[in-house]
């Protein structure tokens, strides 16, 4: 064996050698920034003597195969940061109450820190499974994914390029065989990684394949597990727990509107009571990350039969700053959930379903340019109808509505209601909307069939699904889908997705207030509360854009809806409402300058789009404006003054792809009663933009030559209407 001198050899350039602070907003100073261009940083995979190196010039993971497995470094490449202080076990499992162990090791002097010369001395943990070998490969697709290219301006690849290694685990000897039965006691093991290109980010998860001749149980495991350097001192506990450079998110996702690690039921960042020699007394240092499930999965898994667990992905900061860390939280979603960033036109059309009332919803769409058509709750559609009559009635109006080039599809409600049985419904005494449905009960198994089995035989386009699995645990014995409620939650939540993954897979785009993006959901509420669309409309206006504007750090806009009661809604009475439109036209307009400004898209909620050719007039220019600039409207938030009332307030989209087009679009609004001139820097660094470049301020303008600062921000001097807004368009020099 070659005397192990350090993790290998590798040359590293530092993409990002330093970041600096103007005005808030970091600036690389390489100009080698992935998320200008992500082309360079292309993902590999390979081998040395005693490691598998996974690294793409961002992100780096070695794990360590000699003398034991487990992962010894977690790097980012841009700032030399390392995240592990100590090894740990690379998955952990109890199977029919007996505990395994995947990997690790043991030997380490001290946990606070983890030096290259130690590595070869450990040995591997006792009793742990033991590392067979590896294959690798390009990434495969984890779900199908029937794509809506008119809907997006993006092109989008699925599935992600890069690599992934399959790492096998068998039981060591004498403890996988059954010396009376000649079969294996203990099942095989595969721990899964991939790595993407162009992106700073890494993903885990384990199948474990029952080759044992016998049933087993999987009562819980730990899919993830590092020991991490610690962020902040004793002192500092509450920033510790936000103070990571490593986000990690996982597509066990309910019970959370948003892409937040935090809310997550599979991502545990903790303490680890072992490690005697660190900083806090009491040992509550925030340390750890564990990934694993809030309880169960406790799923019986039959012979020959493979279990697949949640994934993890882990994305590494190469700065503190807000905004930028904001981005690279934008940039992962777009390359793990490629449909988030499809973004229709949404018509929510709210009286009566009759065929006359939807062909006339089409119509409306069609005359307008908006792209979708959802029969609303409140309209009378039933999506649980099995009636074959109801059935083809709706699919005739698909049929009619695809030709038309409109998508049609409806809304269901799944939570926040009873349904089934009396025993279809013993449910956690504190559930998510105090009463809802098991999914696993023989009534859930039903309703999600019936939902897929419409929507397929329709043709619909679009799904709505109000209240989709929260996370409620059930205790019921007699659901044949579950056995109790150790097992519910996993059940649960793997039907809901299994329904988004067929709606994914045929087409059907998803709107769903929960956190199903990486399972095929495209798009949840934005943050709003509901009742506000109650207020009187003109002070809906500045609170929907502190929504856009909130809502829009780490997700991308195309990842949420906000609301129009064109109709009203929860109450107002016409103080509330937008109808009739044509007498309230210039509000009507404000909320398309609101919300096509920053690519979010809206329920507009009612039962036209419009009313008179002067509001006909208004919509299809609202709509010519976002469909003449999607790439860009569609693009990154950032983000300038947030709407106070007091004055101005805006952001700049922005998008660095293309050559020579256009890079960017600054909104910005006047919420006084008179005109205001103000002084106004735009930061167009993640446009792409520096040196010389051309701008247009207002919506007819000609393009004019400026010249941006060293930190590629230009200042102007404009003037925005009273209550109205002004455009800035940034493109390349010509």
């Amino acid at each position: 064996m070659k005397k192990r001198t350090g993790f290998s050899l590798i040359v590293v350039t530092f993409v990002v050698s330093c970041l600096t602070n103007v005005d808030g907003l970091a600036e690389p100073v390489s100009a080698n920034d992935w998320l200008l261009d992500p082309a360079p940083y292309k993902a590999s995979v390979r081998q040395t003597d005693h490691d598998w190196i996974l690294e793409n010039g961002l992100v780096q993971r070695v794990v360590t195969i000699n003398p034991g497995s487990a992962t010894t470094s977690l790097r980012c490449l841009a700032t030399g940061e390392e995240f592990v202080r100590a090894v740990s076990p690379e998955a952990r499992l109890k199977i029919g109450g007996e505990e395994i162990v995947v990997g690790g090791m043991t030997g380490q002097p001290i946990q606070n820190y983890l030096l290259p010369e130690w590595i070869g001395k450990m040995k591997p943990a006792d009793g742990a499974y033991i590392y067979l070998g590896a294959e690798t490969g390009p990434i495969e697709a984890r779900l199908e994914w029937k794509r809506h290219p008119e809907w997006t301006a993006r092109k989008l690849e699925w599935p992600p390029k890069g690599r992934h290694i399959a790492m096998r685990y068998a039981p060591p000897s004498g403890r996988g065989n059954g010396a009376a039965t000649n079969t294996k006691r203990l099942p095989s093991l595969t721990v899964h990684y991939e790595i993407y290109d162009g992106i700073p980010v890494v993903s885990k998860w384990f199948t474990l394949t029952n080759d044992t001749g016998r049933a087993i149980r999987l009562d819980t495991f730990t899919a993830e597990e590092l020991s991490l350097a610690e962020p902040a001192g004793q002192f500092d506990c509450e920033w510790q727990q936000t103070a990571f450079n490593l986000h990690a998110e996982s597509n066990f996702g309910y019970d959370r509107m948003g892409w937040r690690g935090e809310d997550n039921h599979a991502i545990h960042f903790g303490t680890d009571k072992t490690y005697k020699t660190q900083e806090s007394y009491t040992y509550n240092g925030i340390n750890t990350l564990r990934c694993y499930p809030d309880m169960g999965p406790a799923v019986t898994i039959k012979p020959d039969e493979t279990f697949e667990s949640f994934r993890v992905w882990e994305l590494v900061f190469d700065t503190t700053e807000r905004e930028r860390r904001g981005l690279s939280l934008r940039r992962m979603q777009r390359i793990i959930a490629p449909w988030t960033s499809e973004n229709p036109l949404m018509f929510h059309n709210k009286i009566r379903a009759t065929p006359e009332n939807v062909r006339n919803a089409i119509e409306q769409c069609k005359a307008t340019g908006f792209e979708v058509v959802i029969m609303s709750f409140g309209s009378g559609f039933n999506l649980e109808s099995k009636d074959p009559n109801y059935r083809a009635q709706y699919k005739a109006l698909a049929d009619e509505a695809r030709a038309a080039g409109i998508a049609l599809g409806g809304y269901s409600l799944t939570s926040s209601r009873n349904a089934g049985t009396l025993t279809d419904n013993v449910q956690n005494p504190h559930p998510r909307f105090r009463r809802g449905p098991c999914l696993a009960s023989r009534w859930g198994h039903d309703y999600l069939a019936t939902l897929a089995s419409f929507m397929e035989e329709a043709g619909f386009g679009i799904f709505e699904n109000d209240g989709p699995y929260p996370g409620d645990w059930c205790s019921a014995t007699n659901h044949p889908y579950h056995s109790g409620k150790e097992d519910s939650i996993w059940t649960q939540w793997r039907a809901q997705s299994d329904l988004y993954r067929f709606c994914r897979a045929h087409g059907v785009y998803v709107n769903q207030p929960d956190g199903y993006f990486l399972e095929g959901g495209s798009k949840t509420a934005g943050g709003y509360r509901e009742t506000n669309w109650s207020l009187p409309r003109d002070l809906q206006v500045l609170i929907e854009r502190q929504n856009v504007y909130d809502n829009s750090w780490s997700w991308n806009t195309s990842m949420h809806w906000m609301f129009v009661p064109l109709a009203q809604y929860h109450g107002g009475g016409d103080a509330a409402t937008v109808e009739p439109l044509s007498k309230n036209l210039a509000h009507y307009s404000s909320r398309f300058a609101n919300l096509l400004g920053a690519g979010v898209q809206a329920c507009w909620r009612g039962p036209r789009l419009y009313d008179t050719p002067e509001t006909l007039a208004m919509v299809k220019k609202w709509v010519k404006f976002y469909k003449d600039n999607r790439r860009v409207l569609d693009g990154d938030m950032i983000h300038l003054r947030r709407a106070d009332g007091r004055d101005w307030d805006g952001w700049i989209m922005v998008d660095p792809t293309p050559g020579d087009g256009l890079r960017a679009i600054a909104s910005l609004f006047n919420p006084l009663n008179q005109p205001i001139k103000r002084g106004i820097t735009l930061p167009l660094y993640y446009a792409g933009l520096s040196g010389e470049a051309e701008i247009a301020v207002g919506d007819e303008a000609e393009f004019k030559t400026v010249s941006l600062d060293p930190a590629c921000k230009i200042s102007l001097d404009v003037e925005i209407p009273a209550n109205g807004h002004l455009h800035i368009f940034c493109r390349k020099r010509q």
